[in-house]
């Protein structure tokens, strides 16, 4: 009977809501629990997002509109100075705790090469600024190495909601000013305001995803529709009174539209357009459907405790998930965490996110000492950053010391592509540590915008016009034409040009190969107004590269297309054209390979039969008179393998691209068929 009595009450415990303080509505926290077990689930097992980021920043806006309407209605004034420094001093401490811990797996366990991007991740993360940075890169062609996920990547949300944080108290102090001096209610202004930006936010979210959607998914213009969203909403709850018959199926359809979003649709592909309205509008429908009373109804399992607990702890969850998942997967060198691993970072997630929510969070919520005075909650929020910024420039110090202890012993222990020169005899120590020791200074480039007899008047060619320090009496006049992997090369020219005393300049657009066929209408363009610019010029020689290597298929390797139509051009009007042979497109960053497994692990060595075929293909190009061809693949992919280090200098900057260190090491073996080409037409 006992027995019977306790399962009773085991089972009243079970099916009774949480009952919290007056306004707290347990089915919306339950509704955060959801959302965030959706971002952690899809996360870990699917490779994907599901939507449940955007239902936070909905439901953020969704709580700060009826806080501050409770205040404004209630004749109280807005005090909006003091809502900034409560709500960072909540939030800061923990994610500046999980930035600095996340600083700690990066040093253990990440390749050196990432340690500086990440730094700078880290410091923007506790700034509220990493989606910028990250809509930046996302869009930044010469990011070296875009298919590493950061540990600080979901940082983007956080620095979104951070933003409206401190944007929208100010939407609330206009319609207090408002009230104050006309008697106006506050609602009907603020109705006005939120539905003018989630009218002009979802239109250029809509119109930007549609043109740039890497950028657009961390735009914050492009989301404040999401939180005007949840702001109208909050505006417009207590005149929505629904039966319970219409309550219940309203929130069960909420709950199977939110759950099944990331399934149907693919959510970083296509948000945050219009699409996004599905699980906001989902979450909207739980929200309005609210406390039915109904034993089925969906707010039963939302108010249960466990997962109002769960939700309670949504934030610590969100944060700790992302980093854990990620390392695992570069220590592990996956692609996806798989299910039992999964699994496991699942449980360890949700019970750190616990310990941390009742441990860290909760305390540091209910700390009394800031609140008795404003300059000690500024305090509290300014020592957050500060101990991120003094982590991250004392590692910084600590990495330039040691990489200007690595420059100053190269030399005959880092001899790059010269340890491949006939007779080369190895003089330095063969254990050497393999430079750079990071990939911050690769790119190689000329120092200033195009000037005086070298400007053009074509503002497209100017735009991406570089030239070397000004030539006296130059004895030739060289441009450098295409595109990254053109740009990469130059760390062999410029040392050759400034030797043999040329005028160098540069013309590189990324991703443009160098033609006016079957290249894209950005790229057109732009070879169109260089085209024009080499006509004014009149250059000796127009370096650039002459074929296209394509991923991993050593058969699919073809002269840049439109080439030979500008190369006959230009050689027409007595220019030479030298054309250098593409590097190999790897399907793996040897350079991050080996610093996770060790230079010498063959796994990091790519076959070179897999990635270029034997043969030249821009040989067919040698019947145009004029036109010179230079293939280094066998400075890049000596024997029968392309490797991560030649003469202890790693070779790529990412899966396509070469560090300049290495292409300037290949100067000394590629002066002779340059000086050649450029100075007498003709090469080796």
């Amino acid at each position: 009977m006992q027995s019977a009595r306790r399962s009773s009450s085991v089972g009243r415990r079970f099916r009774d809501p949480v009952v919290g303080p007056p306004g707290f509505r347990p089915e919306v926290q339950g509704l955060r629990a959801v959302a965030v077990l959706l971002v952690v689930l899809y996360h870990v097992f699917m490779g994907r997002v599901a939507g449940g980021v955007d239902v936070f920043l909905f439901l953020s806006a969704f709580f700060m509109t009826l806080s501050f309407v409770r205040r404004i209605e209630g004749g109280r004034r807005p005090t909006i100075g003091r809502y900034w420094l409560h709500t960072f001093k909540r939030l800061l401490p923990l994610a500046t705790l999980v930035v600095l811990a996340t600083f700690v797996l990066v040093w253990c366990f990440y390749p050196a090469e990432d340690a500086s991007g990440l730094r700078s991740q880290g410091v923007a993360s506790v700034l509220y600024a990493e989606n910028w940075l990250l809509a930046v890169h996302a869009v930044d062609y010469y990011a070296a190495d875009r298919s590493a996920a950061s540990p600080f990547q979901h940082f983007w949300s956080l620095s979104v909601q951070g933003q409206v944080f401190l944007l929208w108290p100010l939407v609330f102090g206009l319609a207090w000013l408002v009230k104050r001096r006309t008697g106006r209610r506050s609602v009907p202004v603020l109705a006005v305001c939120f539905g003018a930006v989630f009218g002009a936010s979802l239109a250029w979210s809509v119109i930007s995803t549609h043109t740039q959607q890497n950028f657009a998914y961390f735009d914050t213009r492009a989301r404040l529709w999401e939180f005007a969203l949840g702001s109208l909403l909050a505006l417009a709850v207590p005149y929505l009174r629904l039966p319970v018959r219409a309550r219940v199926p309203l929130g069960w359809c909420g709950l199977v539209g939110l759950v099944s979003v990331g399934i149907v649709v693919d959510v970083a592909g296509a948000f945050p357009g219009w699409i996004a309205l599905w699980p906001l509008l989902s979450a909207a429908a739980i929200v309005v459907a609210g406390r039915s009373g109904s034993p089925v109804g969906v707010d039963r399992l939302l108010a249960w405790g466990p997962v109002v607990r769960l939700g309670d702890a949504a934030y610590a969850l969100y944060l700790v998930h992302w980093p854990l998942l990620v390392t695992w997967l570069v220590v592990r060198d996956r692609s996806a965490a798989g299910w039992w691993a999964g699994a496991g970072i699942v449980v360890v997630s949700v019970l750190l996110a616990v310990l941390l929510t009742r441990f860290v969070e909760t305390p540091l919520r209910r700390w009394a000492w800031p609140e008795a005075r404003r300059w000690r909650l500024a305090l509290v929020i300014a020592v957050c950053p500060g101990l991120v910024l003094a982590t991250a420039g004392t590692w910084a110090a600590l990495d330039g010391r040691r990489a200007s202890q690595l420059a100053a012993q190269a030399g005959s222990s880092n001899p790059g592509a010269q340890s491949l020169a006939p007779g080369y005899d190895p003089t330095g120590d063969p254990s050497a540590p393999v430079v750079p020791a990071t990939m911050e200074e690769q790119w190689v480039g000329l120092p200033r915008a195009c000037e005086a007899d070298y400007a053009s008047a074509n503002p497209v060619a100017q735009g991406f016009c570089r030239q070397d320090e000004p030539v006296e009496n130059p004895t030739r006049v060289v441009a450098v034409v295409g595109n990254s992997h053109m740009e990469q090369y130059m760390g062999a020219i410029i040392p050759v040009a400034r030797q043999r005393h040329w005028q160098l300049v540069s013309l590189l657009q990324p991703g443009c190969g160098f033609g006016l066929e079957g290249q894209s209408d950005t790229c057109r363009a732009g070879n169109q107004a260089v085209l024009s610019y080499l006509e004014e010029l009149h250059p000796d020689a127009v370096v650039t590269t002459s074929t296209r290597s394509e991923l991993m298929d050593a058969r699919a390797e073809h002269v840049v297309s439109g080439l030979e139509a500008v190369t006959r051009e230009l050689t027409a009007q007595g220019t030479t054209v030298l054309g250098l042979r593409d590097n190999p497109r790897l399907d793996v960053d040897p350079t991050r390979c080996a610093q996770r497994k060790g230079w010498e692990d063959s796994s990091c060595r790519v076959p070179r039969t897999s990635v270029l075929g034997e043969r030249n293909p821009a040989e067919s190009l040698e019947s145009v008179p004029g036109f010179v061809g230079i293939d280094p693949t066998g400075l890049i992919c000596p024997g029968d393998a392309c490797p991560p280090e030649i003469g202890r200098v790693a070779v790529w900057l990412d899966s396509h691209h070469l560090t300049g260190d290495y292409t300037r090491s290949m100067a000394p073996l590629l002066r002779e068929r340059l000086v050649a080409a450029v100075e007498a037409g003709t090469a080796g």
